[in-house]
């Protein structure tokens, strides 16, 4: 084995070993690459290998550093989260929860419905997951545990339907994937629609299935109200102003009127109009959305500073070379690859936030993806259809990191906001059903690879 793949498998060790002693990982990913920079440059001097890392490798990081702040598709970051943490405050999905109530109150499991279907309307309309998932816990849980729902389907519903934002539109992660390998942001968002509703849709059968086999698990309310015109329209006047702000972020991206970066800021304006709309507006929930916007897009950002540095050092060392050289050297075809790619992917979300995933696997699996000569239909119109379609499929299996022990953030954003006597354990008992459906769709996704590019190729052909 050469000194470069002995450094490159090192630097994966070193830095998964620091993931365990809780250091921060964005500068764990940084630290790494500066010493495994020094490392080779002290091996080439006195060791007379020829791994090519000497100073200058520091030098082009500074450059690439910059060049990720001089990058406009990722205002949208900041401007998306603003968004939904806005809108998280508006108090919309209180409103939505009370109306839906009266609508499905005479369905069996109804209640779980409605927190799925208002967690598709805040994933389409915020992205933000622990938001998502805090508020349909708080304002959910309490009322199933009274309606003696199961604490299993309860936990279940609410880590599921909240952690729906990352994938459906707008979404902070696909803006990140599409940075990273170099595709457009708009097909991305298209593209994940409908794996967006499909995983819905199923969260909504496993509801009403449970229900219908468990009656006792998922009990009618007592003070069940018929369904009225009055009912109808009220949820209707609840659902229009989010969906208003839904069809002006995606539709304008949709329609080719605005790029991602200018959509998010008429989503960012128009959550401050629907705050101010609703009397929720003033300087102290500015004051604090702002602050918390500056603190999450500051985490990612130095992630991103840390994984440039880190992924950097790995490819002068060869590592893209190495990763390709192994992963296309397996015996299993070209979607045997791609299906090992995806184990390995969920494997590491039980350890690893999406953001490193996103920042240091997907660029070095790129150029692996295309060359596989995969056959997917961009229906002449979907440029590089088989790595929007890659990305849709690690978009999906990403989904379950959030609900995978120990560092799936939902659970623990859960057990922050439950009732008393709920623990850990009836929360991972609650997601796995969850988890198994998210796998589900991914099968969907991989099976029938239209779901990914039919949406993209009929909006951009005409």
């Amino acid at each position: 084995m050469e000194m470069n793949e002995i450094l490159v498998i090192a630097m994966f060790v070193s830095f998964i070993a620091l993931l365990f002693t809780g250091f921060p990982v964005a500068w764990a990913l940084a630290g790494v690459g500066v010493a495994f920079a020094g490392i080779g440059y002290l091996a080439d001097a006195h060791l007379d290998t020829m791994t090519g890392l000497d100073y200058s490798t520091l030098g082009l990081a500074v450059g690439r550093i910059f060049g990720i702040m001089d990058n406009w598709v990722l205002v949208a970051l900041p401007m998306f989260i603003f968004m939904g943490l806005m809108l998280d405050k508006s108090g919309v999905a209180e409103r939505m929860m009370h109306a839906m109530q009266g609508l499905f109150g005479r369905v069996r499991g109804g209640l779980a419905i409605s927190v799925t279907l208002i967690g598709i309307i805040l994933a389409a309309s915020t992205g933000i997951i622990g938001a998502s998932v805090v508020l349909l816990g708080v304002m959910s849980l309490p009322v199933m545990m009274r309606q003696k729902y199961s604490k299993t389907l309860a936990l279940g519903t609410v880590a599921g339907a909240g952690c729906l934002g990352i994938l459906i539109p707008p979404s902070i992660m696909l803006v990140i994937m599409g940075d990273q390998m170099g595709l457009s942001v708009g097909d991305l968002f298209m593209g994940a629609v409908f794996p967006g509703i499909i995983l819905g849709v199923f969260y909504i059968l496993y509801i009403l299935g449970f229900s219908f086999f468990k009656p006792a698990s998922a009990p009618l309310a007592e003070d069940v109200q018929p369904v009225s015109m009055t009912v109808v329209w009220g949820v209707f006047k609840t659902i229009l102003p989010p969906a208003a702000l839904i069809l002006a972020v995606l539709g304008s991206i949709f329609a080719g009127i605005a790029t991602v970066t200018e959509a998010s800021g008429i989503g960012a304006l128009g959550a401050i109009v629907m705050a101010a709309s609703y009397r929720q507006l003033n300087w102290a929930v500015m004051k604090e959305v702002t602050i918390n916007t500056f603190n999450t897009s500051a985490y990612i950002f130095a992630i991103f500073v840390g994984a440039t540095v880190f992924a950097l050092v790995l490819r002068e060392l060869g590592g893209d070379e190495l990763i390709e050289s192994t992963l296309t050297g397996l015996p299993f075809g070209p979607y045997g690859i791609i299906a090992f790619i995806l184990v390995v992917v969920f494997l590491l979300g039980f350890f690893l936030d999406w953001i490193e995933i996103s920042l240091i696997i997907l660029p070095l699996l790129a150029p692996v993806i295309k060359g596989l000569g995969l056959d997917i239909d961009g229906h002449g119109v979907v440029d590089n259809p088989e790595l929007v379609w890659f990305a849709l499929l690690v978009a999906v299996t990403l989904q379950t990191s959030f609900l995978t022990p120990p560092v799936g953030f939902a659970l623990f954003y859960l057990k922050g906001v439950c009732p008393p006597g709920i623990s850990l354990m009836d929360i991972y008992k609650g997601v796995i059903p969850f988890i198994i459906l998210q796998l589900l769709g991914l099968l969907v996704v991989a099976f029938f690879p239209d779901v990914v590019t039919w949406l993209p190729s009929v909006a951009y052909g005409k």
